[in-house]
């Protein structure tokens, strides 16, 4: 007892940086704490919004295009317009799926991890298992009610996760990932420059893969459309002439 109340008298000023860090860390678990709180909120009232808009696009869809009776099977209106709003919501996300400087503007529509993406993409799989082969296919009213509600909630789930991704943009990412994702799109449009040579565009298109890499998934099909873009073909400086053979494309 005695060996201890001679430390505290000899080195009792160790007590202030001891407080001092105790004090940082109960700040950031507090932070840290109520950016938990602050997302779970978020996704609260995206989900209470999400139902609200699927209840009232419900309610519209049946005031407008009633359901027949089993008795009247064989009159079920035409599936045009559930088949042509189905199709609008897929060329919407394809336009973000198929797009690198969309997934570099808006990262949270390309990862699954996020709340929201997650719900659409549950949203595309049980839309897209209920679509009917044609819009003459016949179908029970059931099947028909069934296919209809999965349309809206496929659109009203990617209205919401677009929403929410244009809102955080890149703001999950740390200032040096920012900085790479800024490096990767002044690349990526020279890759796609028309006016650069194919020895630029090929060195860009590589580095812009180097810097995305570990930080985005890029979907095959927007590498694909991509490797297009930079595969331009250019006009040859013979091309003026009259005699001039046709330019060739770039591999």
């Amino acid at each position: 007892m005695d060996q201890l109340l001679e430390f505290l008298r000899d080195y009792w000023w160790l007590a202030f940086p001891a407080f001092g860090i105790l004090s940082a860390t109960a700040g950031a678990w507090q932070k840290a704490g109520r950016d938990r709180h602050k997302r779970r909120l978020e996704i609260l009232k995206a989900k209470a919004e999400l139902k609200a808009a699927q209840d009232a696009a419900r309610g519209g869809a049946r005031a407008t295009d009633p359901i027949p009776d089993r008795a009247d099977a064989d009159t079920v209106p035409p599936l045009e317009r559930q088949m042509a709003a189905h199709d609008d919501v897929t060329a919407r996300w394809l336009d973000y799926e198929l797009d690198v400087g969309k997934t570099i503007d808006f990262p949270a529509m390309s990862d699954g991890r996020q709340p929201l993406t997650a719900a659409f993409l549950r949203a595309k799989r049980v839309a897209d298992g209920l679509r009917p082969a044609s819009p003459t296919m016949k179908l029970t009213p059931e099947q028909v009610r069934e296919y209809r509600d999965a349309v809206v909630d496929y659109e009203v789930a990617f209205d919401l996760a677009e929403r929410d991704a244009r809102r955080m943009k890149v703001s999950g990412f740390t200032d040096a990932e920012r900085r790479r994702l800024d490096t990767a799109k002044q690349l990526l449009n020279t890759a796609t420059d028309a006016a650069a040579t194919p020895a630029e565009r090929q060195l860009a298109y590589h580095r812009v893969r180097e810097e995305l890499d570990g930080l985005l998934s890029i979907s095959d099909g927007a590498i694909d459309a991509l490797e297009k873009r930079v595969a331009l073909e250019l006009p040859s400086a013979s091309s003026d002439r009259p005699d001039a053979p046709p330019a060739s494309h770039v591999a």
